[in-house]
């Protein structure tokens, strides 16, 4: 009767034998389970404030508007007069309120490098508030010129239709104003957090 060998010891001789006998490859490729660039889609939130819903209604509408002068003046070789103004109008409020959306979020163009290569501290926090303040005196003269323009265009007509041009810019004053209070719900919400940057910002740019 021969040697007794366990199962666990049984399977252990079968993978080595596997292993011995299979050939090894130098050029072999890459398992398809590793990726060099991982990309992940940002989850979309949808928003239901008051400039995202001007914003929406003024998009669409200047569509329809440019859809229609291009209709009319290539298709029917009849060109609507009143709609490039009025689509000249449309593109200006509509910049002003997403102007509203983009201080909301944060997302306004700017210039970051000083702030990322400094490191956390007292120092990087007043640089971001200094920041934070400048925008808002000058979202607040915005709004303040705002009113006087509107004030001195209000006896302006349109060219097209016979009304006062201050409620063209009545809507630019709306989206001054906006911006200067989404300003500064982001001041506040700064200073409670210590004008502190998550750390995939901080941590993007390292000083040599």
């Amino acid at each position: 009767m021969g040697p007794r060998v366990r199962g666990d010891e049984l399977q252990i001789v079968q993978t080595d034998l596997r292993m011995n006998t299979t050939p090894k490859s130098t050029n072999a490729a890459p398992s398809d389970d590793v990726h060099l660039i991982v990309v992940e889609d940002e989850e979309v939130v949808i928003e239901h404030h008051p400039e995202d819903w001007i914003a929406f209604v003024l998009f669409w509408a200047l569509a329809f508007i440019v859809f229609l002068q291009f209709f009319t003046r290539y298709i029917l070789n009849d060109s609507l007069a009143w709609t490039e103004e009025i689509a000249r109008y449309g593109l200006m409020s509509l910049a002003f309120i997403g102007g509203a959306v983009v201080t909301r979020k944060k997302a306004h163009i700017a210039v970051e490098l000083v702030s990322n290569l400094m490191g956390p501290g007292p120092v990087r926090a007043a640089l971001l508030a200094l920041v934070d303040f400048i925008t808002l005196g000058f979202m607040g003269l915005l709004a303040y010129f705002s009113v006087t323009i509107v004030e001195r265009m209000h006896s302006q007509p349109m060219t097209v239709f016979d009304m006062p041009m201050s409620l063209v810019y009545g809507l630019v004053g709306l989206g001054c104003f906006m911006m200067l209070a989404r300003q500064i719900q982001v001041v506040w919400n700064n200073a409670r957090d210590g004008w502190r940057r998550a750390p995939d910002v901080t941590d993007q740019i390292h000083a040599d």
